[in-house]
């Protein structure tokens, strides 16, 4: 997507995010980690603001993954509450702000009420057209792909398709992100450098920007600079030089 105030600018139609620096940033103000995760789920809303005001699309946040389940469990429990609140949250935003809003992962693992209010935001916002914002929680990209190659081959066995005839695209089509477009940047705060199980498979041809600036101190600027570096790239198809 090309920016208004220059033609030559383009725009990343999906953006995914890895939300990382919460504790660390929290530590730094002598506050507890929790603190952290709090202001850390405040500053998502600003950022999508801030994402809508330049015309992504598509904003991809891990939030909780399959293995945030060794934290400390004070530490699970207040997040899950988090999570609790921040659903309850976006159900009430979403129209107001004319979002789709999402969840991918294994929810099955996760208290039945909080399963509900993701079915009820899935329900509530799905006829929404601006910012498509997809929550990752509970979500590993690798029970990603295997949840995905079960859904496959009990198709196969049920005679769904041809084995012959399956491919990327196939599947593509039993992955938690069926029909979104695959992310064109993604951005890790905090300054660590690896994907951690986040979206393997959609991260194919994406390109990776880290940053130092610890999540809850992630703003409209920070997000400019990461577009600005994505501009910088030269993008080839096929991912060859």
């Amino acid at each position: 997507m090309k920016n208004d105030k220059n033609e030559n600018y383009l725009i990343p139609e999906h953006v995914a995010i890895i939300l990382d620096g919460n504790g660390r940033w929290a530590k730094k103000k002598n506050m507890p980690r929790n603190y952290g995760h709090v202001k850390g789920s405040e500053n998502l809303e600003k950022v999508c603001k801030a994402a809508d005001e330049l015309g992504i699309k598509y904003i991809t946040v891990y939030a909780f993954s399959t293995e945030n389940w060794k934290r400390p469990e004070e530490e699970v429990s207040a997040l899950m509450k988090l999570l609790r609140n921040y659903l309850k949250d976006c159900v009430k935003k979403a129209n107001k702000n004319n979002m789709r809003i999402r969840v991918i992962g294994e929810i099955n693992r996760l208290d039945k009420d909080i399963r509900d209010a993701i079915m009820e935001l899935d329900e509530v916002s799905k006829k929404n057209t601006g910012l498509n914002l997809t929550i990752a929680i509970n979500y590993g990209a690798r029970d990603e792909m295997i949840r995905a190659m079960r859904k496959a081959m009990q198709d196969a066995k049920e005679d769904k398709f041809k084995i012959e005839d399956f491919n990327e695209e196939s599947f593509g089509e039993y992955l938690d992100t069926k029909g979104m477009p695959e992310p064109d940047l993604m951005i890790r705060t905090s300054g660590e450098q690896r994907l951690s199980n986040f979206l393997l498979w959609q991260l194919a041809y994406t390109e990776f920007y880290f940053t130092d600036v610890l999540w809850p101190d992630f703003d409209k600027k920070e997000l400019e600079k990461a577009i600005q570096y994505y501009n910088k790239r030269e993008r080839r198809y096929g991912g060859l030089a």
